[in-house]
């Protein structure tokens, strides 16, 4: 697995072993340095990390880059989400920029989806641990997407979910945000999750 976010870890691991339990899901060593997710597309990011981790770890490596798609914003923070508030910023920040560029927007045009491209890629890998090559040079890869559609709500709610999952309330589940529903709950109709079922369908 090439994401570093415990939280992504966590729900990609759960979709894959739901479908596929006799598939081993092994977290990115801890050895492995950062990698420079500066591609121009989610597809680009997901391509740059888990071909980092491929040839690095020497397994086929699965990696995820998700968008919030915020209409009234021209579909910003998009594939800067994770940066919103700047290279260093945490999700705080960056809910909190979100939420003071949503402040006089109205309800009935806070329209909002996320959108997740899943990238596996496979063969050719590194012999060993540490034999770094460029992470643009192409291997053998799978990629797929998932949306949900939804709405940004006027404050966070919930305690549950990471990013920005307490003001992002999915269409199929309204009133709740994300971080109101349970992770299984989540799982079925998240943009991660559809991803993943995307993938594994393809597979």
């Amino acid at each position: 697995m090439a994401s570093a976010n415990p939280h992504k870890a966590v729900e990609i691991a759960a979709v894959l072993a739901e479908a596929m339990p006799a598939v081993e899901i092994v977290p990115r060593p801890p050895e492995l340095g950062d990698v420079a997710e500066d591609g121009e597309t989610l597809a680009d990011n997901a391509l740059i990390k888990a071909r980092f981790v491929c040839a690095a770890a020497g397994e086929p490596s699965i990696a995820d880059d998700t968008g919030l798609e915020v209409d009234a914003l021209g579909g910003a923070p998009g594939v800067y989400s994770a940066r919103y508030a700047g290279p260093e910023a945490d999700s705080a920040a960056n809910l909190a920029k979100l939420m003071a560029a949503l402040v006089d927007v109205p309800p009935s045009q806070r329209t909002a989806r996320f959108r997740t491209v899943v990238a596996l890629v496979y063969e050719g890998a590194a012999p060993q641990l540490g034999a770094h090559e460029h992470p643009s040079v192409e291997r053998p890869h799978v990629l797929a997407e998932g949306v949900v559609e939804g709405a940004i709500a006027m404050a966070p709610r919930g305690d549950g979910g990471f990013g920005y999952d307490p003001v992002f309330v999915p269409r199929e589940a309204a009133p709740l945000t994300f971080a109101e529903m349970s992770a299984e709950a989540k799982n079925r109709i998240s943009h991660r999750g559809r991803a993943l079922r995307a993938l594994l369908a393809k597979l």
